[in-house]
C-alpha cells in the first residue's frame, strides 16, 4: 500500500511538472521564428594557417580558392530571426508596389475610381478604432496614434505609429505608409528590417480592406446594372473580336460576374493591360438552357480575354494557351452567350 502511494505521488509530481513546462512553452512564443536543430556549427574553431613541414615544397597556387576571412555581425543561432521579409500586395485593380526602408507604397491609375481614395482611407482607419494624432485634409496626410500589432510568434507586440498619405502624381494615384515610431513593449525600435516589416503590414491592411470594398462594388454593379449590347467584330488584322456598347469601366467591372456565369474562373487580372486569365470549365446543358442559348464549341481549358478601350465601347479578344484567337464561329458563338448573361444581370436585378 504505501509502494503504491509513493508512486501515486511521484505521478502527480511529474504531472504537475509537464504542466509547467508546457505552459511556459505556450507562453513563449520565440520557438516560431528561431530556427531548430543542431546548434554545434555555432562552435567550429576558425581556420587555421597550413603548417608546412620543413623541407616540402608546395605546387604553385593563385588563391583562386582561399576562403576570405570575415566578421560577422550579425545575429546568429537562436538569436537569428528565420521569418521572410513581408511582401506589399498589390491588391487593387490596376496597382503596383514600391517598397523601401523609408516607406512602403501602393501605386493606383488615376482614374475617377479611387477619387476618393483619402475619404475611403480615413474611414478605414476609425472603422478599425486607429486613432488619429494629426491630420491635414488639404494635404491629404494623417498621423496615427500608436497602433498595437498582435501576433502569434511574438510574445509582446509591436506598436507603431504611422504617416500616411494620398498624393497625386500625374498618371497615377500613391497611398504611402512610413514610420513615425516603432517599439517592441518599452523598447524602441531602430532596426530597418522591422520598421519596413510593421510599415507593410499596415499597407497590406489598408490594401486589402480596400479591395475587399472594391469587390463588394463590382458584384454589385454587376448584379444591378442593365443589359449591355454585344456585337462580333473584327481587329485591324482582320480576327474575330467581340464588341461590347458599354466603356472600358463598366466591362471591366462586369466582367468577373460574367465569365462565371459562363463556366469561366478567373484566375488573374491586370486592369492597366486589360489581361484577364480565365480557365474553362464548361456548364450543364440545363445551365445553357436557361440563360437561353446553345454551349459554345470552344475546348475547356485556359484562356486569355484581352479587353481593348475604344471609348464608348469595348473589345473583347480570347486567346487560348497557343496563342490563336477565338474562330469566327467560336466567336459569333461566345458573343451569343456574353449577350445573354449581360442580359440575366438586368432580369435579376427586377426579380430582386
Amino acid at each position: 500500500m504505501a509502494t503504491l502511494l509513493q508512486k501515486s505521488k511521484v505521478m502527480k509530481i511529474a504531472g504537475l511538472s509537464l504542466v509547467v513546462l508546457l505552459a511556459a512553452c505556450s507562453s513563449d512564443q520565440r520557438y516560431k521564428r528561431q530556427v531548430s536543430g543542431d546548434q554545434s556549427y555555432l562552435d567550429t574553431p576558425p581556420l587555421k594557417i597550413l603548417n608546412i613541414p620543413a623541407g616540402m615544397v608546395l605546387p604553385l597556387q593563385n588563391g583562386e580558392y582561399n576562403i576570405p576571412t570575415t566578421a560577422s555581425t550579425g545575429a546568429v543561432g537562436k538569436d537569428l530571426d528565420i521569418r521572410p521579409p513581408l511582401q506589399a500586395l498589390a491588391l487593387l485593380t490596376g496597382s503596383r508596389v514600391e517598397n523601401s526602408a523609408n516607406s512602403s507604397k501602393l501605386l493606383l491609375e488615376n482614374t475617377p475610381e479611387y477619387s476618393k481614395l483619402w475619404s475611403q482611407v480615413n474611414n478605414l482607419l476609425t472603422e478599425k478604432g486607429y486613432k488619429i494624432s494629426h491630420k491635414d485634409d488639404s494635404a491629404q496626410t494623417l498621423t496615427t496614434d500608436w497602433v498595437t500589432w498582435p501576433r502569434a510568434d511574438e510574445n509582446i507586440p509591436y506598436q507603431g505609429r504611422y504617416r500616411i498619405s494620398v498624393t497625386k502624381q500625374d498618371y497615377q494615384i500613391v497611398l504611402a505608409v512610413s514610420n513615425d515610431g516603432l517599439k517592441h513593449g518599452e523598447k524602441e525600435i531602430t532596426n530597418p528590417v522591422e520598421i519596413q516589416r510593421y510599415n507593410v503590414v499596415m499597407l497590406n491592411k489598408l490594401a486589402g480592406d480596400l479591395s475587399q470594398q472594391q469587390e463588394a462594388a463590382s458584384l454589385s454593379s454587376a448584379k444591378n446594372s442593365g443589359a449591355l449590347a454585344v456585337q462580333s467584330g473584327s481587329d485591324n488584322t482582320g480576327l474575330p473580336q467581340i464588341i461590347v456598347r458599354a466603356p472600358y469601366n463598366v466591362v471591366w467591372n462586369r466582367l468577373p460576374y460574367a465569365l462565371e456565369n459562363i463556366g469561366m474562373k478567373v484566375t488573374d487580372r491586370t486592369r492597366s493591360t486589360g489581361a484577364i486569365a480565365v480557365t474553362y470549365q464548361g456548364r450543364s446543358s440545363s445551365d445553357w438552357e436557361a440563360l437561353g442559348v446553345e454551349a459554345p464549341s470552344i475546348s475547356e481549358g485556359n484562356y486569355k480575354l484581352q479587353v481593348g478601350d475604344l471609348d464608348n465601347r469595348s473589345s473583347l479578344q480570347f486567346i487560348s494557351e497557343k496563342g490563336k484567337p477565338l474562330t469566327q464561329s467560336e466567336n459569333d458563338q461566345m458573343v451569343a452567350v456574353l449577350e445573354a448573361v449581360f442580359s440575366q444581370s438586368k432580369d435579376q436585378s427586377k426579380d430582386k
